[in-house]
């Protein structure tokens, strides 16, 4: 299926019943629908395991004419038999976050004369599989857009994403001290272990991300230590996604996704970023809270903004962290040293996503492959993680970008020790 092909069929999936439902929700039962149409605002590379399009609404209430927008977040109609499961579970968390679980952490840090989580309302989904619709508030009108993918984030948008996610992550945990039981019955246990009742899929796309990188080193050459590293770890993924899924002294309820498209920011009239919005909860889960930070800080920082700011950012986060729990009467404090330790321990996962996610935040719009089925029968997963690897790989020569982007990661985990010299 062709990408304009692929985009009509999901707003095929968007129904008046569904706007109606939107409007009723946000404006109440009073509300009159009097037209709507779909306007898309992204561009190809901005959205993956969603569609995200916008929906114009006019509508009456009290005898008033009045007009609204709606972020719609659509299933991807991939049309790949493998990653169906993966769809419907990531629609239905985020719909459990947004409708059930953000209520409650905001909840509690209001009880706390904190302000509430920097993240968009949502006002209905309807998670019929293969037809799932997220309707949530349209923070444009607000003042709020995406950073340029292609560039990494400079120290001030950083620190802020990292207040954003401490004040997450502490709440979640004053949240479970309230409530302790109420994550037995969550979608928050899946990750990316268990996302697919097999895992179909997920390992096979994560193993054909690391081979891409091996073949990326060995074109570069000068990184045996770190091609070793990398077969070593392809092996044992399984193992190590699992183990994140163990309960531990530092589990949070993480946003799973923080990177550069998942950030929205307010600019002051000098460019300065103000505040920062979280979008696209669809992979949060319970881990530690340093997969978070490795995951940000290893696929949406260029190396020459990271390494030397880094013991500045561990701290804006821990600062942040501590200042929510203490004000919540919670006992769970870091230290310097916990900080750094817990940090390091997950820098493997940092190496993984920065692999999976750098390529593709580099592409140019028009050169992203669509990871749709094109009905031949073929296995999808594999074509599409070919043409990525094809593309990669000449990034390296064409793109002036990749290289230092893509380097600096493991230059930094050879340093740290990470990867063994």
């Amino acid at each position: 299926m062709k990408h304009e092909e692929r985009i009509q069929a999901c707003h095929s999936l968007i129904t008046e019943e569904a706007v109606k439902e939107t409007l009723k929700a946000h404006k109440g039962s009073e509300a009159r629908l009097t037209s709507w149409k779909i306007e898309d605002f992204t561009s190809k590379g901005d959205n993956y395991a969603s569609v995200v399009s916008s929906v114009q609404v006019d509508f009456s209430l009290n005898g008033n004419d009045d007009h609204i927008s709606y972020i719609v977040k659509i299933n991807p109609c991939l049309g790949i038999e493998n990653f169906e499961e993966m769809t419907h579970t990531i629609f239905l968390k985020e719909a459990e976050f947004y409708l059930k679980l953000l209520p409650r952490l905001n909840s509690v840090l209001q009880e706390e004369n904190l302000s509430i989580l920097a993240l968009p309302q949502c006002y209905y989904g309807t998670l019929e599989k293969n037809k799932e619709l997220i309707f949530l508030e349209d923070l444009r009108p607000r003042g709020f857009k995406m950073f340029d993918r292609r560039k990494g984030l400079d120290v001030a948008h950083t620190s802020l994403v990292l207040k954003e996610l401490a004040k997450l992550h502490a709440a979640s945990l004053l949240l479970q001290k309230k409530e302790p039981n109420y994550f037995e019955d969550t979608l928050l246990h899946k990750g990316w272990a268990n996302m697919t009742n097999d895992g179909s899929g997920i390992f096979t796309m994560f193993e054909g991300v690391m081979d891409t990188a091996v073949l990326m080193l060995k074109k570069l050459g000068g990184y045996e230590s770190a091609i070793s590293w990398t077969e070593s770890t392809k092996s044992k993924l399984q193992e190590i996604f699992e183990k994140q899924m163990e309960p531990c002294k530092h589990q949070v309820i993480l946003h799973g996704d923080a990177w550069n498209n998942n950030l929205l920011f307010k600019y002051s009239e000098d460019g300065a970023p103000l505040e920062v919005m979280l979008i696209d909860l669809q992979i949060c889960r319970r881990e530690s809270f340093a997969v978070d930070l490795n995951y940000l800080l290893y696929t949406s920082l260029t190396g020459d903004v990271r390494k030397p700011n880094l013991k500045t950012f561990l701290e804006t986060y821990r600062s942040q962290f501590n200042a929510v729990m203490e004000a919540g009467g919670g006992d769970a404090l870091l230290s310097e040293t916990e900080m750094l330790e817990e940090f390091r321990s997950k820098n493997a996962l940092g190496a993984i996503f920065s692999m999976m996610i750098i390529g593709a935040l580099l592409m140019e719009p028009e050169d992203v492959p669509d990871f749709s089925s094109d009905g031949s029968g073929e296995n999808d997963v594999e074509k599409a993680m070919a043409e990525l690897r094809k593309k990669n790989l000449e990034m390296i020569d064409t793109n002036p970008l990749m290289r230092p982007r893509f380097l600096s990661v493991f230059d930094e985990l050879l340093e740290a020790g990470i990867i063994p010299s």
